[in-house]
């Protein structure tokens, strides 16, 4: 639970970013990580299709750089994207110049206000600086599509277990997540859809007097 539901003490670290969208509103928030690679992400579109859902993306820029044409059939199906670095770097292990000029690199090729640190954690001095020029999107369910501890019925579980009204669900766009998506993502819509769930995704432009912290 701690891992797939951030307790409030990890969501305090941060309170200006997002990590759950409106609780009297009975929607949810789709979001892939990392971003997009040939192997998953156009199979992850033709899925989101298929169910007329939109999702935000949150692209490493170096994965924008080499596939460039990726990026625009994201954008092309109706798709909104979100910063995630250009190398996919921890802040913890780098120092405030260092991540800063990473994040402000991926901004050059993804174009987007929106941002969400890797594995979840920034050092004190990089949020401050990042939520002056970024929206901070968190999350309030990951599902652990990426572990290899996980099937893809135990994904399926996770958001069975801990979606609730207002939850940002974090899915990943990478190597390590896509065989278990094949399978976790078509039910996990599927149940969604059956419990009343709308699917909504993040304006890029958002601002900060509109966020629910």
């Amino acid at each position: 639970m701690f891992i797939e539901q951030p307790s409030k003490w990890l969501r305090w670290l941060y309170p200006s970013a997002i990590w759950r969208m409106n609780p009297a509103e009975k929607a949810v928030y789709l979001t892939f990580d990392d971003g997009p690679i040939p192997q998953a992400t156009p199979w992850i579109l033709e899925t989101l299709d298929l169910y007329d859902v939109k999702a935000t993306f949150f692209m490493v820029g170096e994965n924008v750089h080499r596939f460039p044409e990726l990026y625009d059939l994201i954008r092309s199906h109706g798709h909104h994207v979100g910063n995630h670095t250009y190398n996919h770097i921890g802040g913890l292990r780098h120092s405030y110049k260092s991540y800063l000029r990473n994040v402000l690199k991926a901004d050059e090729v993804i174009h987007s206000r929106l941002f969400r640190p890797p594995h979840g954690w920034m050092r004190l001095d990089q949020y401050l600086y990042l939520r002056k020029k970024f929206t901070i999107i968190m999350w309030d369910l990951v599902t652990r599509d990426y572990s290899n501890r996980l099937n893809a019925d135990e994904v399926y579980q996770n958001i069975k277990d801990y979606t609730r009204p207002g939850s940002i669900i974090t899915f990943h766009d990478s190597l390590k997540s896509i065989d278990k998506l094949k399978s976790a993502l078509p039910s996990s819509i599927e149940w969604l859809k059956e419990q009343g769930y709308t699917f909504k995704v993040f304006d890029e432009d958002m601002g900060r007097s509109r966020h629910l912290k």
